[in-house]
């Protein structure tokens, strides 16, 4: 397998948005972020989320062949089984990376990093394998990001605070309403908008730290100027350009962590996330982020 078709099975273009998700929970877990364990974790949930793509391939290759006979596997520039057996491998040393994490520190929290990875682990191939045919597909998307924050706080902290988990949830709005955009990708337009009202919920939210923390502004109204140009682009519905509004929301999932991080009062950490967008955007011109 040639190396840019390994990179475009994984998606890698879209990994900013990954680290910023693992920052974002390090930090509204209310412990501090720079020792090793951000760089342990970041490797882990990074193969985590390489291994999936790969097995979304893996599982999406009779389809594929249809809708997308461009796609590696289709297309003969990757066998299927080695797709299958590169994404297994991923998703298994994620898992020891996190036991790693979780056991070798003095201090370390033990488990619960392993039990959330574990539960990464299982949520991604739920949602690879049955995606298709599940209407509740969008969710599980989500809770895959969700389960990133969650892996990223129990890697520094023993108990989650409320701010981490009310986080979450802007997350998994942000997370449902793109995916559901993702889903109708292989048509001309989105055939119904309203799912997309869930990227408002975090607006919303972002709206009331901004009255409590006027620090947040920034990080909002990027946001905000991010969402509204792919909603735009979506309710237009000229042909080709779900593709280009997935990509702009997927590079916009740094916007909402810095945005979280910007109100739990770590300023410098949310300019360092919100730079994830742009080299999302910028990466996704090299290697596809759909």
């Amino acid at each position: 397998m040639r190396p840019a078709v390994a990179l475009r099975l994984g998606r890698v273009s879209n990994l900013p948005t990954v680290w910023t998700n693992v920052l974002a929970g390090m930090v509204l877990s209310g412990h501090a972020v720079a020792d090793w364990r951000l760089a342990g974790t970041l490797v882990a949930v990074s193969l985590a989320y390489v291994g999936g793509m790969y097995l979304n391939d893996a599982f999406d290759a009779e389809v594929d062949a249809l809708e997308r006979p461009h796609r590696p596997i289709p297309s003969g520039e990757a066998s299927r089984n080695a797709v299958f057996a590169i994404g297994l491998a991923l998703l298994a040393t994620h898992i020891l990376l996190l036991a790693v994490v979780g056991y070798v520190p003095a201090g370390g929290t033990g488990s619960p990093p392993v039990l959330a990875g574990l539960a990464l682990a299982a949520a991604i191939v739920i949602y690879d394998r049955w995606h298709k045919a599940n209407p509740l597909s969008t969710v599980v998307m989500g809770l895959c990001r969700v389960l990133v924050y969650v892996i990223a706080g129990y890697s520094v902290a023993d108990t989650l605070p409320e701010a981490l988990w009310f986080g979450a949830a802007m997350l998994l709005c942000h997370l449902i309403g793109l995916s559901y955009a993702a889903r109708q990708e292989t048509l001309a337009r989105v055939e119904n908008l309203w799912p997309l009202v869930l990227l408002a919920v975090p607006l919303m939210y972002g709206m009331w730290l901004v009255f409590t923390d006027v620090t947040v502004l920034p990080f909002w109204v990027a946001l905000v100027v991010v969402v509204v140009y792919a909603v735009h682009i979506l309710v237009r519905g000229a042909r080709g350009t779900v593709p280009m509004a997935v990509v702009t929301l997927i590079a916009g999932i740094s916007l909402v962590d810095s945005m979280l991080i910007a109100a739990s009062g770590h300023l410098w950490w949310a300019v360092i996330a919100a730079a994830g967008f742009g080299l999302t955007v910028l990466l996704q011109r090299y290697v596809p982020g759909t």
